[in-house]
């Protein structure tokens, strides 16, 4: 029995959001597209997202990191 993957709503619009603007797809971006791919109900308007990125990628602009996230935290203290 495979386990059930299911995305968080909105959760390819705000990766969107995110690739956008740092023009960088990180570990943790790679994971949730494989997610997204994998997930049957994914919506239409979604596959039409990833496959616009994915192009984007192809045609070299936007850079793969290994980095897990592309978000910068401050420290607080």
């Amino acid at each position: 029995m495979h386990p059930s993957i299911k995305l968080l709503p909105h959760a390819i619009s705000e990766l969107m959001a995110q690739v956008s603007t740092t023009r960088k797809i990180t570990l943790a971006d790679r994971y949730g597209l494989m997610a997204a791919i994998l997930d049957d109900s994914l919506e239409e308007e979604d596959r039409f997202s990833i496959d616009r990125l994915l192009r984007a990628l192809r045609r070299g602009r936007l850079q793969i990191v290994d980095e897990i996230s592309s978000l910068l935290f401050s420290g607080g203290g």
